[in-house]
């Protein structure tokens, strides 16, 4: 006897397996074949808009893990939107100009480079960009994100590169823009400046070197002022040292050396390391204990007799000192950065070779000096014999011999101490960097402008009011994101937009053939910007200067009407920070606007993306181009190590579809709780895939166990107590999980999730269930 009829069956064609790898490809291409994104988009279009403002990632190399949780994190808040109505376009961008892409096409042309014109490079480099974009656009789809691949924004179009002029343009005519010999981040290796976001920090071994100056007026003869520095290449071009007026200082009779000047805070420090004998310090300090064992309270001076007199930062101000190594005269100035924090109290000061510097050499009209070239090797301007042509950090033993053997070298043992501090570094090829004075373009931040809707103010005060303005909606997400931009804003320096470099937008600026007078003109830069809308930014360096000017341009000094045209092109975070004005209020994209209602990206994009399109927007329309940004952590393993290749520890993304799908992807994000650091392992994957299994499987059975319900036939009023119950507790999940999404607490999402499908249905209402199921009929 056939039983089968007796009972119901469940019935249901899901798969019993996922195979995810195996299905997801098919699946992808369905979803395009059939046009499933624009028929969201044209279901929903007559709703409000969300506007979602994707930021570019580089065009240069595969995808990685990062580009997973980034990526999918965008998809996830965009789909979300559609799904509950909303019309939510995601426009896809990509970052195209910059260095990294002109190393690779330098490796691709080897030897042949010389033979092309700058023109033609760069026409390589759009070829290498555009492959790249391909390459990445395919791995994106197939991480089941539905854009509008078939219509990015990039920031090489050539109606995109003009409107970048546009927006540096709208900063020449507020007189915002200018140039001047300051100190940059220069990376020697690259041959550019660097700006903030384009150095990051990392441990270094430095030498430590305390130097005497020797005091030739103003304080007593055979007086010297003591220094300390981890930068000995610095010293050849010290034009000054700065002393802290409100500080007090004694001056010690150094043993070897004679009376020295330092801060009285950092006297036992200072003795610890260049005469420790001078200390009274516990029997088992040694070497590195020395300066923390001189810090201590029980640290006393075996001769305090040695303080010959103590003084007032400002009985220092005006005295005078001989350079150790040159034949020069340099003052002591007064400047509130010289502190007790470290060292002695008083600041070498090489106005061509430090923010501070530069900023005091300023105030006390020192000269901007700087004998290294764009190499990083000191050039004959130096002035002292063995240092020109050597490399900077090479010369850094050679410089502490010369001092050595002029008698000025403070450290005990007549050596130099070695340091581990952090140091900047360039994060295109890693390497340390320097701070090198060079003739730049800049954008101040606090030059007194007319801003629309601001008033008379400047870009850094309006900015850090806009930040709070986005503060007070509930706009950065998390929280902490305010306080990590604006603190940035508040001490970043003017922002260094030139580069020297080939593939980018040139800066658009001519000089006078004849008394090179630059001509910067908001009029001659949307002239460039037009042309630039027809042949894109290739056409600064195809054309000739004339060419690119309107015909009645004349020098305002001289009259003349022959130009050459500036070498510099744009910081490429101009690029993409002026991509609101490309995209969002191009009206390319009619479902934009301007401001986009999120910006989402990684935490150290407050320093990059987030930062570059706060100051364009508030530049050049005096609002942010953002109502909220919501930043995510970093990749580490299941150690927290951050991933990275020189670490061996960042998984292959190819690998990773093939093994577990894209879908075991998405969901290793949605179950993370992105505002920290977001691990990543192969034990962290196992664990969702169980969770997973959980989740399909209670989808399945309950399709198996639907697929002949006809809800027109069964009311909730007809329903038993454990049903009605089941409805009730779905009601309060959904109610939670639309909480969870307009907050962007994806995680929570996936939580609730599992705990519906694992605990509430599978473990208890199915079980309960079961019998009726089976042997109760239909109803």
């Amino acid at each position: 006897m056939d039983y089968r009829e007796t009972v119901h069956l469940p019935k249901t064609d899901f798969p019993m397996r996922a195979a995810l790898s195996e299905r997801e490809p098919a699946q992808v291409k369905a979803w395009e074949d059939e046009k499933v994104y624009e028929k969201l988009l044209a279901k929903n279009a007559a709703a409000e808009k969300f506007v979602f403002h994707d930021g570019p990632p580089y065009a240069n190399g595969p995808i990685h893990q990062g580009h997973f949780l980034n990526k999918i994190l965008k998809d996830l808040v965009v789909k979300y939107h559609l799904m509950a109505g909303r019309l939510g376009d995601f426009v896809p961008g990509w970052d195209c100009h910059g260095l990294p892409i002109e190393r690779q096409v330098d490796k691709q042309l080897g030897a042949k480079k010389r033979e092309l014109s700058v023109g033609e490079f760069r026409r390589a480099c759009r070829k290498y960009a555009e492959e790249q974009i391909d390459l990445q656009r395919k791995d994106f789809k197939r991480l089941g994100i539905l854009a509008r691949w078939d219509h990015p924004y990039k920031t090489m179009d050539f109606r995109y590169e003009a409107d970048i002029v546009r927006e540096l343009s709208q900063f020449a005519r507020r007189g915002a823009l200018y140039r001047r010999k300051r100190p940059v981040h220069w990376c020697p290796v690259d041959v550019t400046a660097l700006a903030e976001a384009e150095v990051e920090y990392a441990d270094r071994t430095s030498p430590s070197i305390y130097v005497r100056f020797p005091v030739t007026a103003g304080g007593p003869q055979g007086w010297g002022l003591a220094i300390w520095t981890t930068t000995p290449w610095t010293i050849p071009a010290n034009l000054a040292i700065t002393a802290n007026p409100e500080l007090e200082y004694v001056a010690y009779d150094l043993p070897r050396h004679g009376v020295t000047v330092v801060a009285r805070d950092l006297l036992h420090a200072f003795l610890a390391a260049c005469a420790p004998d001078e200390l009274s310090l516990p029997a088992e300090a040694r070497g590195d204990d020395l300066l923390s064992a001189a810090r201590a309270t029980g640290a006393t001076l075996r001769h305090p007799e040695r303080i010959r007199r103590t003084l007032q930062g400002t009985e220092l101000d005006g005295w005078k000192y001989r350079h150790p190594l040159v034949a020069r005269e340099s003052p002591v100035i007064m400047g509130a950065h010289a502190t007790a924090d470290a060292g002695t109290g008083l600041v070498h000061t090489a106005p061509g070779h430090g923010e501070d510097d530069f900023n005091m050499g300023v105030q006390y009209g020192l000269p901007i000096w700087a004998p290294v070239d764009g190499h990083g090797r000191f050039t004959g301007d130096v002035g002292i014999a063995g240092l020109e042509g050597l490399k900077v950090f090479d010369a850094n033993p050679k410089v502490i011999e010369l001092l050595a053997g002029a008698g000025v070298l403070l450290n005990a043992g007549g050596r130099a101490a070695q340091i581990r501090h952090s140091y900047p570094h360039c994060w295109r090829c890693k390497n340390p960097v320097i701070f090198r004075a060079t003739d730049q373009w800049w954008i101040g931040l606090d030059i007194e402008i007319d801003l629309p809707g601001r008033g008379h103010t400047t870009i850094r005060k309006a900015a850090l009011a806009a930040i709070d303005e986005i503060d007070a909606q509930g706009g950065w997400i998390p929280a902490w994101g305010k306080e990590r931009i604006r603190s940035m804003v508040e001490g970043r320096p003017d922002w260094c937009v030139s580069r020297q470099r080939a593939w980018g937008v040139p800066i658009p600026v001519f000089y006078c053939a004849r008394d090179h007078e630059p001509l910067v003109s908001a009029e001659a830069m949307d002239h460039v910007a037009r042309i630039f809308d027809e042949e894109g930014a290739d056409a600064w360096f195809d054309r000739t200067a004339r060419d690119l000017l309107a015909p009645e341009t004349r020098c305002a000094k001289c009259g003349g009407a022959e130009f050459e045209k500036e070498t510099d092109i744009l910081d490429v975070w101009f690029d993409s920070g002026s991509s609101f004005a490309a995209v969002l209020e191009s009206g390319v994209w009619p479902t934009l606007r301007l401001p986009a209602d999120l910006y989402l990206e990684g935490s150290d994009q407050h320093r990059g993306w987030f930062m570059s399109a706060l100051m364009i927007g508030i530049g050049t329309r005096g609002q942010a181009p953002y109502r909220a940004v919501l930043t995510h952590g970093f990749l580490v393993d299941g150690e927290g190590r951050k991933m990275s290749k020189s670490l061996g520890n960042a998984p292959d993304p190819q690998g990773l579809l093939k093994k577990y799908g894209a879908e075991l992807m998405r969901l290793w994000v949605a179950g993370s709780d992105y505002r920290d650091d977001i691990g990543f392992s192969n034990a962290i994957v196992e664990t969702l895939s169980e969770s997973y299994r959980k989740i399909r499987n209670t989808v399945r059975y309950c399709l198996s166990q639907l697929y002949d319900f006809d809800p027109q036939q069964d009311s909730i009023s007809e329903l038993q107590p454990i049903d009605r119950w089941a409805l009730s507790r779905f009601e309060r999940y959904r109610a939670a999980v639309i909480e969870a999404y307009d907050k962007y607490e994806f995680h929570k999402v996936y939580r609730a999730t599992v705990e519906l499908c694992a605990v509430d249905l599978s473990a208890f209402y199915f079980d309960v269930l079961k019998d009726r199921t089976y042997c109760s009929g239909k109803r």
